[in-house]
């Protein structure tokens, strides 16, 4: 135990660790743990990145106003996604510390999704799945709001970061695999890819059936095979395959994560569904190959901004039949 006079000063401690190496990165790599020395003691240095300072409207304004040497990583239909720096680094060098998205021109469809809201845990019985969800679904896709996925899908844009295309058996089983956008694409405790289905016939989860099974586990085990094969330092057992419901879009698709990416909001119970298990419910489904999800109860969140709420369920809470498109 160290005496009075023996004692080093915590301000002195920081320039005083001597670091050895790197215990573990997370928060999306905004947190790190370090191992090192201290006068030839070991000791841990973790280090995290302070929250954006939000308190005024000016200070929000000083943080855009310092965003510099901007790079841009991509862009597809309204989606935009750069790489950027907040100032300088200790050597007065500019460090690429932002990863920055753009979303323009948004609609207000965007605009409730990044906004606060309360959330609300609902029950979608295969009756308001067919009466009310799937022609909100239709609705929404004849509004035009997929048209960068079909960029990617048709080859028109986004195609250097293709990762890889499958034809797979037949005309309908054809994917392709690519960084999600909202990836660095270098911190591989992150990472984070998208794999986009070429067939139209499946808007979501619910449109999965016993049929299907072959193909998913086809599909499942290429994305496997293709993303170690394309980050070799991650084995296959590293990797999280899941979609969403509900989804963003409605065409269907799957999130492959690295496991130790911390699951936030999109990959919670209620949002995330695993690949995995979707296709252990499907075998267990009763009923010929044409039995399918849209057949069984799904239970998950939603936010009370969200349309499907406004519209659908919180008038379904108070007794209420929703308006149907």
């Amino acid at each position: 135990m160290q005496t009075n006079d023996t004692r080093v000063a915590p301000e002195a401690l920081i320039s005083k660790f001597e670091i050895s190496r790197l215990l573990r990165q997370d928060q999306s790599g905004r947190r790190i743990a370090l191992l090192g020395t201290i006068e030839g003691k070991q000791g841990i240095l973790i280090a995290e990145r302070a929250a954006f300072a939000t308190e005024s409207l000016e200070v929000l304004k000083a943080f855009h106003a310092a965003i510099s040497d901007v790079k841009n990583l991509g862009d597809n239909d309204i989606y935009r996604w750069y790489l950027a720096s907040s100032g300088v680094d200790g050597e007065d060098q500019q460090s690429a510390n932002l990863k920055l998205n753009i979303i323009w021109p948004c609609t207000q469809q965007h605009i409730k999704k990044y906004s606060d809201q309360v959330l609300r845990m609902v029950t979608e019985t295969p009756e308001i799945y067919h009466k009310y969800i799937r022609p909100y679904m239709s609705a929404k896709r004849d509004e035009g709001r997929l048209n960068w996925v079909f960029n990617i899908i048709e080859g028109r844009t986004e195609q250097e970061d293709v990762i890889l295309r499958d034809q797979g058996h037949g005309p309908e089983d054809g994917f392709l695999m690519l960084p999600d956008l909202n990836w660095d694409r270098k911190t591989m405790s992150s990472l984070h890819l998208l794999a986009l289905v070429e067939r139209r016939d499946i808007w979501s989860l619910r449109d999965l059936k016993k049929k299907h099974i072959p193909w998913l586990r086809y599909l499942r085990q290429r994305l496997l095979e293709g993303t170690v094969k394309m980050y070799p330092d991650l084995d296959q057992d590293q990797l999280k395959l899941y979609v969403h419901y509900q989804p963003t879009y409605y065409h269907f698709h799957v999130h492959i994560v690295n496991v130790m990416l911390e699951a936030g909001a999109t990959q919670a119970t209620g949002k995330a569904f695993g690949l995995e298990n979707l296709i252990s419910q499907l075998e267990t489904i009763s009923g010929d190959e044409e039995a399918s999800m849209a057949h069984v109860s799904l239970t998950y969140f939603l936010g009370e901004a969200s349309e499907l709420w406004t519209d659908i369920y919180e008038p379904l809470k108070g007794g209420v039949r929703p308006l149907q498109n």
